[in-house]
Parts: structure tokens; C-alpha cells; sequence
């Protein structure tokens, strides 16, 4: 089984069972204030490709231009509606069609804007040799990212100080150890994430361990019991 058969296969049928429930939202996003209910975010992918990710809108119209690319918690341009959006991650659902149109896996490396890849280093820059992908380890570890910015006054310097040293390390140890096993072990605990954080945590500090990452294994732990 190959990874795009594997990243087809399950998008197009996750697409199936899940559309009456993202069509619901969607409706919703239009009913709030009667615009676009899809944000296509400027991305880039595998071999410095850009593309347009599918989102769900969960913040007001043209709010790339009113304000910081990093989003706290309590940021004025998220919509009611876009609240219970983002907490349920279901923005993420739509990229779906990302992974079957063949710009995204499933799993990979989160994409990032052309402006943070331009602040990449050497190990980053690594990052740009597969496809991204909807979820991966730093995904399941800072699923709270908006959290963790919280109310910042600059959002975008505390994500490159608290979040980019760790999110670019774990992704580079996905490309170490990439395998269909891997990816479904990753999306096994990203659906174990949504239930319950720390076991999301906990699941990711045990593989690493296992992959002999003891240090990164330390930093998540660390991480893992600052929650509450």
C-alpha cells in the first residue's frame, strides 16, 4: 500500500461520512454574516510549491490583512461561530479535499505561510521535501497552540520563540521515520487528542521514546504536565 493510495482512499471516504456534518458549518459560516464561508490560505508545499489550502472560515473577512499570521485564543477577529470552529478543529476537515487534490498526506509536516518559510533554517528547510500534511506529532502537541500565543502582544514572535524550535524538530523526525505504520499510529492519536489531550501527549512521548528521541520524549513531557 502506497501513501497517496493510503491518503486517497481515506480522504475521499472520510469526506463521505463527514460531509453532512461540514455542511452543516458551513451553512452556519454563511448565515453569520452572508460572505464565503471557505478561506483558501496561501501555503507552501512540498519542493517550495505554493498552494491554496481549503479552509472552513473561522475568522471575519479579510482578516490575513487586519492583523497578526499567528492566532491567539482570545483574537478579536474570530467569529462566533469560528469559536467552536477552531476548538473542534473542524477547519482542518475541509483540507481534505487538499490531500485528495494532491497538495496534502494526511500526515506530514504542518504547511506554513511563504512568510514564515522564509525565516526557515537548514533543518526546517528539510521540511520542504514532502508533502505537507493535515496532522503529525507537533500537530498532536500543540493542538492548544492558539492557547499557548494566548494573549500576546506580539503573537507571531511568541509562536517563533514558544512554538517553531520544538514544531520543526518533530516534523524533521517524521521525515527520520516515515512509514504507512507511522501515519497510522499518528492518526490514531490525533483522534485520541481531540478526546483527551494528555493521552495524545502521552501517546507521542512514548513513540518518541521508542524511536530513541529521549530528549524531544523530555520536552514533551515537560510540556504534557504543564496542563491542567
Amino acid at each position: 500500500m502506497t501513501k497517496r493510495f493510503l491518503d486517497f482512499i481515506l480522504s475521499f471516504f472520510g469526506l463521505l461520512i463527514l460531509g453532512p456534518f461540514l455542511i452543516f458549518f458551513i451553512l452556519l459560516v454563511w448565515i453569520e454574516d452572508n460572505s464565503n464561508p471557505f478561506y483558501f490560505a496561501l501555503r507552501v508545499g512540498k519542493n517550495n510549491k505554493p498552494f491554496k489550502m481549503i479552509k472552513i472560515r473561522s475568522m471575519v473577512v479579510d482578516a490575513d490583512k487586519k492583523g497578526a499570521e499567528t492566532i491567539g485564543l482570545n483574537d478579536k477577529r474570530i467569529t462566533k461561530v469560528g469559536k467552536k470552529i477552531r476548538k473542534y478543529k473542524i477547519d482542518e476537515l475541509s483540507q481534505l479535499l487538499n490531500v485528495i487534490l494532491g497538495d496534502m498526506s494526511l500526515v506530514g509536516p504542518r504547511p506554513n505561510t511563504p512568510k514564515e518559510v522564509e525565516k526557515y533554517n537548514q533543518q526546517e528547510q528539510s521540511l520542504l521535501k514532502v508533502k505537507p500534511g493535515i496532522t503529525d506529532f507537533s500537530s498532536i502537541v500543540f493542538s492548544n497552540e492558539a492557547e499557548v500565543v494566548g494573549d500576546h502582544l506580539d503573537p507571531d514572535y511568541a509562536y517563533d520563540t514558544l512554538i517553531r524550535p520544538l514544531k520543526g524538530r518533530l516534523g524533521s523526525i517524521y521525515i527520520e521515520n516515515q512509514s504507512i505504520k507511522l501515519d497510522l499510529k499518528l492518526l490514531v492519536f490525533t483522534l485520541a487528542t481531540l478526546i483527551n489531550r494528555k493521552l495524545g501527549l502521552e501517546l507521542v512521548r512514548n513513540t518518541l521514546e521508542t524511536l530513541g528521541y529521549k530528549q524531544e520524549a523530555r520536552a514533551i513531557s515537560d510540556f504534557r504536565n504543564k496542563l491542567k
